[in-house]
């Protein structure tokens, strides 16, 4: 009885053993599940967010001629044969080319002592056929003694280490929207191929190995090679840099990639405009002063607008003359002038009908909003108040006394309907702005350097006096042929009001027939390529300089310029006085610099400044 109780506690010991290692073996491969099931979690959240999820292309599909990324289509190029001489620099146009391109570039050194091996053969060969000929009594073959000439030379500079041996392998990849495009993107890049005797082939049946090969992975997948020495290998090199240093013309600065000067006439281009742009203190008025000291060396007219008073020490120092235009300044200007005619061909018509148009976009500034009734009021009456003064088609302009805004007001009160113009007018006639408009001129324009300070004008008033300002020289300009440059300081005062701006466009348009070139120098660059009449204005302007840019506003600058990321970083990074100048079709990285003498007459450091009228102070008192 005592052995069958202890057997039963046996089996049943045994029993809960059992039990217990088959919930542990339960336990594990729960366990092993929910590692699993976290495993593949965790996989799961890594293939959401990983790279390659992020740039792999929707579509990529393989055709023998092509591939197709998404919408887009791709063909890769290959160079097959050279000829016997390139020139540095023949693979610019590749890198020109107006489409999107990928270029790879691939070097394959050779031991110099297998290749010095096969020259000799070669050059075995080559007098063994010559000598041939000559035991013929054949005629000689000058292209197997220039062979011979060729390999010879090759054998003495890769022996004297002048020369390398490459295997030199080159594909172009091509982008276009549809395959039509294709074709002809290709067709034109083979043509630029074809005239400097370099041919090419596609990667037929390949296209897939093409396109990899020019990614930017370092796999040459094709193994298209030609044998070529190290002087042709450096010339398709695509780093070239551009000058701009001409025979004629001013410093405007050193290249920063080369160290060359960049010396240029902007008068050489189609127009002689030019905009600046750049952050307050990056040394835009510093550049253009420095324009202007040089300009006025080769005999060059200047007219500079300046809002705050910068150019007076530089106009002092040569000589100018500074005119201050305020409500308080002796100084006048009549918006009511007429320009003198050029030649005796010109209408005087159509000369009083431009001068009511520009008067017509100054009432709009100073009145406001004005009805199509108004406008019309104001057209009628300026014309009466010209004829008021016996200005007419038959009348000789040199002769003849202009109105000024007082006679318009006497005009305005004989018309019916114009009340309310009147009323908007008075306060530049009889009000507290009456002594900026309603005075003859009595300024003298015959100086070679000539300022306009507005600094003085209520900001009210400044688009206004800007806007005078510009149409008395547009009529001085027009008056006498003579090579000039107008600056326009803080442009984007006029960009605010579009009849301002407008006004602007059209001289920006037309001053190249009167030998005349407008510089507009803008800090706030937003506000100025925002305007519709500000992009016209950069359109037409054949000379650009951008300086250090603020970072809210180098978007549109590199969407306007259509700019690299590395100039972009240029422009964000560089220090004062440094960025990039346009001129026509090339650009490049700049550098202004000034000699000591011309740093103390154009530099705006209020510091120096004080330094020199210190200075100047000591010597007088010395005196």
């Amino acid at each position: 009885m005592a052995i069958r109780l202890s057997k039963i506690k046996d089996l049943e010991s045994k029993k809960k053993l059992a039990i217990s290692e088959i919930d542990e073996e339960i336990k594990k491969e729960e366990l092993k599940e929910e590692e699993v099931v976290l495993e593949a979690e965790r996989v799961y959240r890594e293939g959401i967010i990983s790279i390659k999820d992020l740039i792999a292309p929707t579509i990529f599909r393989v055709d023998p001629a092509y591939v197709q990324i998404n919408q887009t289509y791709a063909r890769t190029l290959f160079v097959t044969t050279y000829p016997r001489f390139i020139s540095i620099g023949w693979f610019i146009p590749i890198l020109n080319f107006n489409a999107p391109l990928d270029i790879s570039m691939f070097f394959y050194p050779i031991d110099s002592t297998v290749i010095l091996k096969q020259l000799r053969n070669k050059t075995g060969a080559l007098q063994a056929q010559i000598s041939a000929l000559r035991d013929k009594g054949a005629a000689r073959d000058p292209i197997l003694e220039q062979a011979l000439e060729d390999v010879e030379r090759l054998r003495d500079e890769i022996t004297q280490d002048v020369e390398r041996f490459f295997q030199y392998a080159l594909y172009v990849t091509v982008y276009a929207k549809n395959e039509k495009e294709l074709d002809e993107l290709t067709e034109k890049i083979e043509g630029i191929f074809g005239t400097r005797l370099i041919y090419t082939r596609r990667a037929l049946y390949q296209s897939e190995q093409g396109f990899n090969s020019t990614l930017p992975l370092g796999n040459d997948e094709i193994g298209v090679s030609f044998n070529l020495n190290s002087s042709p290998c450096a010339a398709s090199f695509p780093f070239m840099s551009s000058e701009l240093t001409s025979e004629s013309g001013i410093l405007y600065g050193i290249n920063r990639h080369n160290n060359s000067l960049i010396l240029f006439d902007r008068f050489s281009l189609q127009n002689a405009n030019m905009v600046v742009f750049a952050t307050s203190g990056a040394g835009k008025s510093y550049t253009v002063k420095l324009e202007v000291l040089r300009s006025l060396m080769m005999g060059i007219n200047i007219i500079i607008i300046d809002p705050e008073m910068e150019y007076k020490h530089l106009c002092d120092a040569v000589g100018g003359t500074y005119i201050n235009v305020s409500l308080s300044s002796e100084n006048k200007i009549n918006p009511f002038d007429l320009p003198r005619p050029l030649n005796k061909e010109t209408a005087i018509t159509d000369i009083i009908r431009s001068a009511i148009i520009t008067l017509k976009g100054l009432m709009r500034l100073m009145l406001g909003e004005i009805t199509s009734q108004e406008d019309s009021i104001i057209d009628r009456a300026l014309l009466e108040t010209y004829n008021r003064k016996d200005i007419t088609n038959e009348s000789d302009l040199s002769q003849v006394e202009p109105p000024i805004m007082k006679d318009f007001q006497e005009i305005l009160e004989g018309i019916v309907g114009a009340e309310d113009i009147l009323l908007r007018l008075r306060k530049y006639t009889e009000g507290t702005f009456s002594g900026l408009l309603n005075n003859l001129t009595n300024i003298d324009t015959k100086n070679q350097l000539i300022v306009f300070s507005v600094r003085d004008l209520e900001d009210e008033l400044r688009p206004i006096g800007i806007y005078i300002i510009i149409n008395y020289i547009w009529n001085t300009v027009r008056s006498e042929l003579k090579k000039r440059i107008l600056i326009v300081d803080e442009a984007w005062w006029l960009m605010q009001h579009e009849d301002s701006a407008k006004f602007i466009y059209a001289l920006v348009k037309r001053c190249r027939k009167y030998y005349l070139g407008v510089t507009t120098i803008s800090q706030d660059v937003n506000d100025f390529l925002n305007s519709q009449y500000g992009q016209a204005i950069v359109t037409n302007s054949a000379l650009q300089l951008l300086l250090k840019q603020s970072p809210a506003a180098i978007e549109i600058i590199a969407k306007t310029f259509m700019l690299t990321q590395g100039e972009k970083y240029l422009l964000l990074d560089c220090e004062i006085g440094e960025g990039i100048f346009f001129a026509g079709a090339k650009h490049v990285a700049i550098k202004v610099l000034a000699s000591y003498l011309e740093d103390q007459l154009i530099t705006s450091d209020p510091s120096q400044l004080l330094e020199i009228e210190e200075a100047k102070r000591e010597f007088d008192e010395s005196l």
